[in-house]
């Protein structure tokens, strides 16, 4: 793919023109002045896959779509912690370079600090109307040293599924749901608002680093790749058995021990679904990557990928 600077520097002049058309604040857009609904869902049903435990009540298939609401927002608190540090890191080719390009990943950092902050009020409003005893079990800043020490070209992949499935969610089903709280619902619209420029940079940038690699440094990228997947998914582990043991010690009464493995089950199917197979099956990141791979990596990939995807 042609990145040379003619063919970019419009797009990410394009990026800064609807940052600044759409650019919102937490509280004058956002939150003003609200609360979350708990009489509502958090998360569509398409995405807490609530139709695998039938066994549940109506109240107690809402709760369950809050608990995994709770989680789905401090995710992306979560993964905001490295991405705004990478782009700040990749801006560096563009200090004594393309100056649009560099205002555009400038903004977008300074986007994603917003975000965190908005992921943080929202843990405090959901810990306002839900009983004790949530918790959310990665430590961000320990999770953002890690990602940040895997090469550029793995951890820009990363990034670009993450916002690609941003978008994803939203366009295909939060936005779609009548049923969900407002709050929660125009939290992630306007996140998803700023996440669409941010999907485009991301784009950008990977191709670009890519464009840096021989060989032997693309092989071993796609190895960087395969574990942070990995590495992802043991924290959905963590967070699937945390969630699955807060949400039946508040339900107030006892499943029997299949209903439990069943609401096990379907936490963490739900999780792998939202954080990496709704990613790595979205269309255009499969181009994207698919333009930068040959087919041996790609089915290193695929193989490795498996055991979450099935």
């Amino acid at each position: 793919m042609d990145m040379s600077i003619a063919t970019a520097t419009p797009r990410y002049a394009k990026c800064i023109e609807v940052s600044k058309r759409i650019r919102w604040d937490i509280d004058r857009d956002v939150i003003r002045g609200r609360s979350l609904d708990f009489d509502r869902k958090f998360l569509p049903d398409g995405l807490s896959m609530v139709a695998k435990v039938p066994f549940l009540s109506a109240v107690e298939q809402r709760r369950f779509s809050q608990v995994q609401g709770r989680t789905y927002a401090n995710m992306f608190g979560l993964v905001e912690r490295f991405i705004g540090p990478k782009m700040l890191d990749v801006s560096r080719d563009h200090w004594t370079g393309d100056q649009v390009a560099l205002e555009a990943l400038v903004r977008f950092a300074d986007e994603e600090l917003k975000h965190q902050e908005l992921f943080r009020r929202m843990e405090i409003l959901a810990a306002e109307g839900m009983a004790p005893g949530y918790t959310f079990v990665p430590q961000a800043n320990d999770v953002a040293r890690a990602v940040l020490a895997s090469s550029t070209w793995a951890v820009l992949g990363l990034v670009c599924l993450i916002e690609l499935f941003v978008l994803a969610h939203y366009r295909m089903s939060i936005e779609k749901d009548p049923d969900l709280s407002a709050l929660w619902k125009d939290v992630f619209m306007f996140h998803a608002r700023e996440e669409s420029q941010h999907a485009i940079l991301d784009e950008l940038e990977w191709i670009r680093e890519d464009a840096k690699l021989d060989a032997m440094e693309r092989d071993k990228a796609v190895d960087d790749f395969i574990a942070l997947a990995g590495a992802v998914d043991g924290i959905l582990l963590m967070q699937a058995k945390a969630d699955t043991d807060y949400f039946l010690a508040t339900l107030g009464r006892k499943l029997s021990p299949a209903e439990q493995n069943a609401v096990a089950v379907a936490f963490l199917r739900a999780y792998r679904y939202q954080y990496i197979v709704s990613g790595v099956q979205d269309e255009r990141f499969s181009e994207i990557l698919g333009g930068m791979i040959d087919e041996l990596q790609g089915k290193r990939m695929g193989a490795a990928l498996e055991p979450i995807v099935s």
